[in-house]
């Protein structure tokens, strides 16, 4: 059980991981392609910057005095000037950068090769790390004039950042995938294990409380056994009736210890061949006695010859109990009929009885373990939900089946089908 958990742990780590790396390469492609296509837009927008640069306009002519402190035209301060150029080729950059859809802050400078003439952005960042440069080579009116050749740089800080912002709509749906991945696996772990925790604590429960009941049963059958010796013919039927009843009572017992270990799919019931008419016919005339004392109608019909089956004798004698008391307990006083006939390769047993059908939503999980059907007069009777249940559980374990019907029309009609044996004497 540790090393199965350990092992499910484990699986569960190593998926979270390799999803967790799967999504960090997809995020390195998708920063790849975001930095492509980046570069792809600059080249086109510093293609239309070259071109506007090249030629003599109000922007090249001011940059060429700024560059050379010329203030002969503009008749202002040096600084002023410089101030004025940087702030209109500022606000050209960024117009062409929005064209583009390029919105990110950056900084430039206009510069010669020998760094003889310079202009830098004013908002250029102090203390940073270097960003991406994308240096523009100039061509026309400035290096002629200037007589050497201008560069402009434009460089961007924190790209990976603004990738990032621009993959928000990959990122962030991945990230909520994979934590709603995570929390249903561990939902369903804690589920499963809460499960199994309820499951050992409720079979530690009924394994305690049945072997509790052994003891007093024990002493009634003995008792009785005692009284029957002692009391006369017209008495008899009545110790008998109590005998009956006691070991009826200890093989519910038995069943529900083995209904735990029944459950789980490694479980073996031992099959032999047998005929069953034997025992049908004996089950069939201790139930009439049954319900002659409890005043119930009850008629049964055999099929003539054998009935050659596979079977647990003791495990398909208690399903067969199971479902005639259920029609004695449900049936509300009315007629009980029990027939029994070959069909093709296979018995069935139909068990039809009267009283408040069971309601249609019920009918699917009444074979649950511990179900039982709310409401009505239904809960006045006893139980814990366990009988049928069991009869599924047989019924599948002989390779049959067991199906239930209810309307007001037929009454409630159980079918109960085990495959007759045809292989001889094959004991599984």
């Amino acid at each position: 059980m540790v090393l199965k958990r350990i092992a499910f742990v484990s699986l569960l780590v190593v998926s979270i991981a390799g999803l967790a790396m799967v999504q960090y390469r997809y995020l390195k492609i998708g920063l790849n392609l975001a930095r492509v296509q980046f570069s792809q837009k600059i080249a086109q927008a510093g293609a239309e910057i070259k071109r506007d640069l090249s030629d003599r306009n109000q922007l090249t002519y001011l940059l060429a005095n700024a560059l050379e402190q010329d203030t002969s035209f503009f008749r202002t301060d040096p600084a002023q000037l410089t101030d004025a150029s940087r702030y209109f080729l500022k606000d050209y950059l960024r117009e062409r950068l929005l064209d583009h859809q390029l919105d990110r802050d950056f900084s430039f400078a206009l510069m010669a090769r020998d760094s003889s003439y310079y202009l830098q952005s004013a908002a250029s960042p102090q203390g940073e790390p270097e960003g991406v440069v994308y240096p523009l080579e100039l061509q026309g009116y400035l290096p002629e004039r200037l007589g050497k050749r201008m560069v402009l740089q434009l460089e961007f800080q924190n790209l990976n950042t603004y990738f990032l912002s621009q993959l928000n709509g990959l990122i962030l749906p991945s990230l909520l995938f994979m934590a709603g991945i995570v929390a249903v696996v561990l939902w369903i772990l804690r589920t499963y294990y809460w499960q199994r925790q309820v499951i050992t604590t409720t079979n530690e429960f009924i394994n305690n409380l049945t072997h509790e009941l052994r003891t007093p049963v024990f002493s009634i059958s003995l008792a009785a056994k005692i009284l029957e010796g002692r009391v006369g013919e017209k008495e008899r039927e009545m110790t008998a009736t109590i005998l009956q009843q006691t070991r009826k009572l200890s093989t519910h017992i038995d069943q529900v210890l083995e209904l735990g270990s029944l459950e789980h799919a490694k479980a073996v019931i031992r099959r032999e061949p047998v005929d069953f008419m034997p025992h049908l016919e004996r089950i069939c005339r201790e139930f009439g006695v049954l319900c002659h004392l409890e005043e119930q109608p009850f008629s049964y019909s055999l099929p003539e010859g054998s009935i050659p089956l596979n079977a647990s004798v003791f495990h398909l004698e208690n399903a067969i109990n199971n479902l005639l008391d259920n029609a004695r307990k449900y049936g509300e006083k009315t007629p009980i009929r029990l027939e029994a006939f070959l069909k093709g390769k296979a018995l069935h047993l139909r068990i039809r009885n009267g009283g408040t059908p069971i309601p249609a939503e019920a009918l699917q999980q009444i074979f649950k373990k511990y179900y039982r059907v709310p409401g009505g007069d239904r809960q006045k009777v006893r139980g814990y939900g366990l009988g049928l249940s069991y009869v599924r559980i047989i019924a599948e374990r002989h390779g049959g089946n067991v199906t239930v019907r209810s309307d007001m029309q037929d009454g409630t009609v159980v079918d109960f089908i085990v495959p007759l044996n045809t292989d001889g004497n094959k004991t599984v």
